[in-house]
């Protein structure tokens, strides 16, 4: 009896080195450029034998192709280079981070319609009840680099909260709390503001951890009333009114993606 075959797993060790000249890059990382998929998305296709360079199926995650002159499809049906787009909106409170809700809520793509959407997706996510700054990209390396916890790129929040917290528990988010069995802390917490009962609080984060504000709050026995997303590294959310959308201009893309780099320094 012949023996079947053996499934190939993805090997994500030392990638052979690649050729010299051209824009070379492994097969996985060329979808990802092309704005197609992601790295993992891409795995998956090549794996499944729906990737063909130059008319010929290729199941090895590690070929190098060159961008330039290499005749890539997916399904036979051929890739191209995508235009980037960037794109910033001040979401607001009530919608989903998602395509399609099985629920039938209003989702952030609502805010999207006459841009256009073709693999754009948002970076990283923003609960129903939390508003402000969510970015929308094609450009999935982009992406991936800014929710990469190692390039600890920040993001800052203004949070009310139904309590006058003191400097102990602010400095308590810094040092980090336990909920649940899970480590969390901010890189930075401090009062912006107090009335009589309830404060304006900012908050900036390098790691994004589900509800993580508002699970720390909640171990501080503080309930959190609104939560505000208004800058990811430099990129402020400004004026911009809620649900609209707006480009992002090319300095900030550019000093968005000086922050992702591996090793770069916060400031």
């Amino acid at each position: 009896m012949t023996a079947g075959r053996k499934e190939q797993k993805p090997d994500r060790g030392r990638s052979p080195k690649a050729p010299a000249g051209g824009k070379r890059v492994t097969l996985p990382r060329a979808l990802s450029k092309l704005g197609f998929c992601s790295r993992t998305q891409a795995e998956s296709l090549i794996l499944a034998g729906r990737v063909s360079v130059d008319q010929r199926v290729v199941r090895d995650l590690q070929h190098w192709v060159d961008l330039e002159i290499a005749r890539i499809a997916v399904d036979g049906e051929a890739v191209v280079a995508q235009q980037m787009i960037y794109l910033m909106l001040n979401k607001p409170r009530g919608l989903v981070t998602t395509r399609h809700d099985p629920e039938g809520r209003p989702t952030v793509f609502d805010c999207l319609k006459g841009q256009d959407q073709t693999h754009l997706s948002p970076v990283g996510r923003l609960d129903k009840a939390s508003e402000g700054l969510l970015l929308f990209t094609n450009d999935t390396e982009f992406a991936q680099a800014l929710l990469d916890p190692e390039t600890h790129v920040p993001k800052t929040y203004h949070v009310q909260v139904d309590a006058i917290p003191g400097e102990a528990q602010l400095q308590a988010m810094v040092r980090g709390l336990e909920h649940e069995g899970e480590w969390l802390s901010a890189r930075r917490a401090a009062l912006i503001r107090s009335g009589a009962r309830n404060a304006w609080l900012e908050i900036v984060l390098e790691e994004g951890r589900n509800r993580q504000i508002r699970r720390m709050l909640e171990v501080l026995d503080m309930a959190c009333l609104r939560l505000v997303r208004v800058a990811i590294g430099d990129v402020v959310l400004g004026d911009l009114e809620k649900g609209e959308v707006r480009p992002l201009t090319g300095d900030e893309v550019a000093g968005l993606r000086q922050r992702a780099k591996p090793g770069a320094a916060s400031s």
